[in-house]
């Protein structure tokens, strides 16, 4: 199990002083704030998320958003590009959950699935803002590229039928034929 205590780390620059000083350093379980399997989200959180995310992208004969990685490409994004939708992430799933216990005793995560669609269509009408944001972000991560941590195994191009695009930076066009291919 691991341990809530944060452990300071030195930055590359201090390690090198440090170092350079004849001195030893021992730097042990360093963290990053990480919480569980996340590097962003809680394990509350990430539970109130995936309900939200199914609900837009439900299982059928393919993956559900979830099962297709959805969650950890938005928690990896919330720590990188998405840095600036901390807040919203944060305050929007505590009201979803603050929703949720008050019409059905209990945290998104723990509802049926019918409970589920329920709140997050509350959700989507009371917190426009909010939906909007994590449809934009569980799609992205549904149709977007696997590098990203996202549709797991290319379960959506497959799903639409199509190819996995060619690698950037791979030539688009085989020059042995003359033309395109």
């Amino acid at each position: 199990m691991q341990s809530n205590r944060q452990v300071a780390c030195l930055t590359r620059r201090q390690f090198v002083a440090v170092g350079a000083m004849g001195g030893a350093a021992v730097v042990i379980g360093c963290t990053t704030g990480r919480q569980g399997d996340w590097e962003f989200l809680s394990e509350e959180q990430a539970g109130t998320l995936k309900a939200i995310c199914d609900a837009i992208v439900p299982a059928d004969e393919f993956l559900s958003a979830s099962q297709a990685g959805v969650l950890t490409f938005i928690d990896r994004q919330l720590n990188r590009h998405f840095r600036r939708y901390r807040n919203t992430y944060t305050n929007g799933l505590e009201q979803t959950n603050a929703l949720s216990r008050q019409r059905f005793g209990r945290d998104l995560a723990a509802l049926s699935a019918g409970q589920q669609v329920a709140i997050t269509g509350a959700i989507e009408q009371q917190n426009r803002d909010f939906f909007n944001l994590v449809r934009d972000h569980t799609l992205a991560g549904y149709y977007g590229s696997p590098r990203h941590g996202g549709n797991r195994d290319a379960v959506s191009w497959r799903m639409l039928g199509l190819a996995a695009p060619p690698l950037r930076g791979q030539a688009q066009y085989d020059l042995r034929k003359g033309s395109a291919s």
